[in-house]
């Protein structure tokens, strides 16, 4: 994941080990020339949450419990799944209830993209969005985006990703 933020932002990792001395990396992300806005926040827009139910398939406990708390605090019902074929078993037993899938793209035993297409046969009408810490160049999900799925880079600002899963959820 880190390599892949590192790749994102056009920096480099430099490695050194040495037995019985340890290893030491650097890490090196050029300067950005942007200047950064102050929003009033009398302005800035209302994040808007919801009660519809998504199905959470991430192999990283930490990441899993993290999108699930910001979720649920939103006011979003969550079901998690802990690998590719555990999100489709609970797919399967709760497929009237879920508006939605999160699916990381990288996962044990089903990859989220076979995860996406298995359910999609199920239920064609199925919402999706996959998150991966992979830089874009590494997954190419092109063809995907065509049928209705897009790809948020970790790691995801809560704000962004609420805002993404409206969008989706409204579109």
């Amino acid at each position: 994941m880190v390599y892949g933020i590192v790749m994102q932002h056009d920096g480099y990792i430099h490695v050194s080990s040495e037995p019985g001395k340890g290893t030491t990396f650097n890490i090196y992300i050029p300067l950005s020339s942007s200047v950064v806005e102050d929003i009033d926040s009398d302005i800035a827009p209302q994040i808007k949450g919801g009660t519809e139910t998504i199905l959470v398939a991430e192999d990283d406990e930490n990441v899993r419990g993290l999108l699930t708390t910001i979720l649920q605090s939103y006011g979003y019902k969550i079901i998690e799944a802990v690998n590719g074929s555990d999100a489709v078993r609970k797919f399967i037993e709760n497929k009237s209830e879920i508006q939605m899938l999160l699916l990381d793209l990288i996962m044990p035993k089903k990859n989220g993209r076979e995860v996406y297409e298995e359910i999609k046969s199920i239920r064609p009408d199925i919402k999706g969005l996959y998150i991966s810490g992979h830089p874009s160049d590494v997954i190419n999900i092109g063809g995907d985006t065509k049928n209705g799925i897009s790809l948020l880079p970790k790691p995801i600002l809560p704000n962004d990703l609420i805002r993404k899963i409206r969008e989706i959820l409204d579109g």
